[in-house]
């Protein structure tokens, strides 16, 4: 097994001989046996041990072995016990949970502190094995049976490849000790249960039953990085950006086999979960335009022709404009204010805006819409109400939330910023000079 094992962490660049590591041993067979691997494959490393304090004087005897392990191996050592429950209580977590933490937290500030290269652990194919199962029973999609990764940020598992049958059959044939945790042989919790129940009942029917099930759940990775690729060639193609806001035409998700797959990986990093999307389908072609749905940060908006994407309305900080200011600069916009004469040409178009100056009261101020606010659109000679001009323009609900208006010191809006100027304040035969907002 040693040259097996030389072999993968070599031709993976897994580990590197030249580097020092963090090695998290529990006293068990597996992470004695990765010891004894690293050892003897040259791997320079030091041992982290955790004392839970969950299991009385076998917790303490597991310490002592590992200590004695260290001296033996010629490793430095470091050795922390916690107030597992404890911690557990006292942030709502499950015992389990409460070790993970604490475990990983303690381990990444070793890492720091000796300015070592990673973390290794030793997990092996059986709790691979164990960990897509159990990710299937909490309702997984298709990355939940990658299972573990070999190298994931600092933590690295150089021994997926290998089953806990030849780490048992390697640590008797060297004639090795290890410790046995007595939990292990209960079933209280979900994994154990997996090991010691369903595992060995799956191998009555068939002693090669692990084998065919890392088989299967290798071919259905293999699937879903081919379906990832197709996914990010499908969102580069389907999904526009406009602001701050991103565009998925409906007919480009009406045809796509596996438009529900779609439509939750492109909404998932906005918060969004599978109920949701699986609700934005079923009124997406209904007559219900302009649903609505809410993650924590972000909105999304079922629009006639259109899913809109944005950002819940955010606070803003109102601006002050003085008639010497030469730049407005808000969000992802930036327009240079300009000075020109009377007969200067005019710009008409909305994203930009010509103003004359003098029929302005300074200071300006730049702020949102809200209900309530209305003014004369160029052309018209009665006001309307903002959100009746928006609703008559056909704006989305997620766009119409972060539009601004520029207000004069009486608070008469003087320009609905990207859409209209107020006829009031319009350019005219009789302008000396002009305000010009261009968008660079």
């Amino acid at each position: 097994m040693l040259d097996q094992f030389i072999n993968h962490i070599r031709t993976k660049n897994i580990l590197d001989t030249s580097k020092a590591y963090l090695l998290a041993i529990s006293g068990g067979i597996d992470s004695v046996a990765l010891a004894w691997l690293l050892k003897k494959a040259g791997v320079v490393f030091r041992i982290a041990h955790c004392n839970f304090g969950l299991r009385g004087k076998e917790s303490d005897g597991d310490e002592a072995f590992v200590k004695a392990l260290a001296e033996n191996l010629g490793v430095a050592i470091s050795v922390e016990r916690f107030d597992t429950k404890g911690y557990a209580a006292s942030h709502g977590v499950s015992t389990q949970m409460a070790a993970r933490d604490l475990r990983y937290e303690w381990f990444e500030s070793l890492r720091k502190q000796h300015g070592l290269h990673g973390i290794i652990v030793a997990h092996h194919a059986d709790d691979q094995l164990e960990t897509i199962l159990l990710n299937l029973m909490r309702g997984t999609g298709v990355e939940g049976i990658y299972g573990m990764s070999e190298i994931r940020e600092h933590v690295i598992r150089p021994l997926l490849p290998f089953t806990r049958g030849e780490l048992e059959g390697f640590m008797k044939r060297e004639q090795l000790d290890w410790r046995e945790d007595s939990s292990n042989s209960q079933s209280d919790y979900k994994r154990n249960f997996l090991r010691n129940e369903v595992l060995p009942l799956l191998k009555t029917y068939d002693d090669r039953v692990e084998e065919k099930l890392h088989m299967s759940f290798d071919r259905l990775k293999d699937t879903g990085k081919a379906f990832f690729y197709l996914y990010e060639q499908w969102k580069s193609q389907a999904v526009k950006q406009e602001g701050n806001v991103y565009f998925l035409k409906k007919s480009a998700l009406e045809k796509v086999p596996g438009k529900s797959s779609m439509l939750y990986y492109w909404l998932r990093d906005y918060g969004f979960n599978a109920s949701q999307t699986a609700d934005m389908l079923e009124v997406m072609w209904s007559d219900e335009v302009g649903q609505r749905f809410e993650s924590g940060d972000f909105m999304v908006n079922i629009d006639r022709d259109h899913l809109l994407l944005g950002r819940k309305r955010a606070p803003f900080a109102e601006q002050n404009l003085g008639k010497t200011d030469v730049e407005l600069v808000f969000e992802d916009k930036v327009y240079d204010i300009l000075v020109m004469g009377g007969d200067a040409a005019l710009d008409t178009r909305n994203a930009n805006a010509m103003l004359d100056r003098d029929s302005l009261n300074f200071p300006l101020k730049l702020r949102k819409w809200k209900e309530g606010d209305r003014f004369r659109p160029l052309g018209m000679k009665k006001f309307k109400k903002i959100s009746d001009f928006l609703i008559d323009l056909k704006v989305p609900v997620i766009v119409k939330n972060d539009i601004k208006v520029l207000c004069d010191e009486s608070g008469e809006v003087v320009w609905v910023v990207g859409y209209r100027v107020d006829d009031r304040f319009k350019v005219t035969s009789a302008t000396n000079e002009i305000m010009y907002f261009k968008l660079k």
